[in-house]
């Protein structure tokens, strides 16, 4: 079987789903970047198959991996507006360029959800110099658990507590995502049988990541058990699919195309 050029992300949420592919050399090949970077690989057909962000989905001629997705049922701990001020008051918003989605999910809460139209723009993902000179920021990711907002000097508002408050769904951040043809129905076993490994082997990622701090581990674990989800079900196609037409009407997106899944 040929090899498949895969593009993973960099940050603690996608061990799980990364933990099986590692092991197959013969089958992936594995490259890690930022969320963005791996859906611009993906758009210049540089990989296969992208765990990019879920509005990417809507830019080209694509399907999924079924049922794999990072996802979040309320809280999600990693994508994060922190603000100095009062949301109501945001004017200035500063917003991490590491992922689409939740930019785009940051626009539609600012719009739908509390009500405020802020000045948007773009910007690496270090907390003092956004607050430096906007109101709130933007963090996702790895960044975004390490922050102290008391630290900071802000509040910091969950997204997925958020949007789970606007609409009382789920949110998919993330999806295993290429063009049929290209990707083989093995690899997309594989690529499920990855993810059931690493879900059943949280407590080893956990401790591999914690490099013998006892505190980061327990909180990787709980981030990764208790937090996230790896699924993509009923109600996380409902969630994503809201989305997606939220971004549509916004103008963040193209038109929207129903779910499409490779073989």
């Amino acid at each position: 079987m040929t090899r498949a050029r895969v593009g993973a992300v960099s940050y603690l949420n996608t061990r799980p789903l990364v933990y099986g592919m590692r092991q197959q050399p013969d089958l992936f090949d594995l490259r890690f970047d930022v969320p963005s970077v791996c859906a611009t690989l993906l758009h210049e057909g540089r990989v296969d198959l992208g765990l990019v962000p879920a509005i990417e989905y809507l830019r080209d001629d694509y399907a999924v991996v079924p049922d794999v997705s990072i996802a979040a049922d309320g809280r999600v701990d990693s994508v994060a507006v922190f603000t100095k001020v009062p949301i109501e008051r945001v004017r200035t918003l500063a917003l991490d360029t590491s992922s689409r989605t939740s930019a785009a999910l940051t626009r539609i809460l600012c719009e739908r959800h509390w009500g405020i139209a802020p000045v948007f723009t773009p910007a690496d993902p270090d907390i003092d110099r956004m607050l430096a000179t906007a109101d709130a920021a933007l963090v996702i990711g790895d960044p975004a658990l390490e922050i102290d907002a008391d630290a900071a000097g802000a509040e910091k508002i969950d997204l997925g507590e958020a949007w789970q408050a606007y609409t009382g769904l789920p949110f998919v951040f993330a999806m295993w995502t290429g063009r049929s043809g290209v990707i083989s129905r093995e690899h997309v076993a594989a690529v499920q049988a990855s993810r059931d490994a690493g879900v059943a082997a949280l407590d080893v990622i956990a401790r591999e990541v914690s490099e013998g701090d006892a505190d980061r581990e327990a909180r990787s674990l709980a981030y990764l058990r208790d937090t996230l989800d790896f699924g993509l079900g009923e109600r996380e196609r409902a969630g994503l699919a809201r989305f997606h037409h939220l971004a549509v009407d916004l103008g963040l997106a193209p038109a929207h195309r129903p779910l499409r899944f490779l073989p």
